[in-house]
């Protein structure tokens, strides 16, 4: 739930994502690795540590990227816009998809989602890999401003899909 004024927003949970390794991160001036992002039903996410199974769990102490967030709004008028039919939302490489939610109002918030509190750090920049990914030259320019959002896990709890 989130606190805006005086009334609360609960997005809805739209697409839960893990992967075990980095296939970007990390790999400037070199191919992307291949490690596969698994759609799951649910996600354990540790205090200070991350998403249990995820490739940024326990990466580093105080990491701002514990867990990702995206707008499925956002991608959606992304594939509209730039005309990416088969486009799918594991491309964007973020764990956690909401609708109804403006990430960009949520940098240095605290929030909480199925009663798990979070702590929005910055946004997920895009970078060149998004083009690549969506074979689109224009992607990563597209995305500026609206990539997604970083966050730090303050309670332990589950996150489950929304139907």
């Amino acid at each position: 739930m989130i606190e805006t004024g005086s009334k609360n927003v609960s997005p809805q949970v739209v697409g839960l994502f893990i992967s075990p390794g980095h296939n970007f991160f990390g790999h400037k001036d070199q191919p992307p690795g291949t490690h596969p992002i698994i759609p799951v039903d649910q996600v354990e996410c540790v205090a200070g540590r991350g998403i249990r199974g995820d490739r940024f769990f326990d990466f580093k102490e105080n990491y701002k990227g514990q867990i990702t967030f995206f707008s499925m709004e956002v991608f959606e008028a992304m594939v509209r816009e730039l005309s990416l039919d088969d486009a799918k939302p594991e491309g964007t490489r973020r764990n956690v998809f909401l609708r109804g939610a403006d990430l960009r109002n949520w940098v240095g918030q605290r929030f909480e989602i199925q009663g798990v509190q979070f702590e929005g750090v910055e946004e997920c920049r895009p970078c060149f890999w998004m083009n690549g990914v969506f074979r689109h030259p224009g992607a990563e320019e597209w995305l500026k401003g609206r990539g997604g959002l970083r966050a730090r896990i303050l309670t332990d709890g589950v996150l489950k899909r929304q139907p």
